[in-house]
């Protein structure tokens, strides 16, 4: 078993191939590349980067864009009539993991 440890969007996944992974919302339709790979680790070899792996990168294909849970924030003051009811559904690009290409 095979995976790796990406960064994009100032968050970290552990991603394996096949995976369909969430992330912050790319702008752009078909492969994408990320660069940034962390930790990359098969069976008992374990490679680190120092912050990145040189050489090593991670291939998937966006599927599409979809939203998130819907987060509410709702302010009050007592005894002042004032609520306010606002509710966000952030959007993120859904990537299915195709290859990950790092030389051990």
């Amino acid at each position: 078993m095979q995976y790796a440890i990406i960064e994009t969007g100032g968050k970290q996944y552990r991603v394996q191939e096949g995976d369909e992974i969430d992330v912050e919302l790319l702008h752009q339709e078909g492969s994408v590349t990320f660069d940034k790979v962390l930790l990359f680790a098969k069976g008992e070899q374990c490679k680190v980067g120092l912050p990145h792996i040189s050489g090593g990168a991670v291939h998937g294909q966006v599927l599409g864009e979809v939203k998130g849970p819907k987060e509410i924030a709702f302010k009050y003051k007592k005894r002042k009539n004032y609520r306010r009811l606002v509710g966000h559904r952030q959007k993120y690009s859904r990537v299915k993991i195709t290859k990950i290409a790092v030389a051990v």
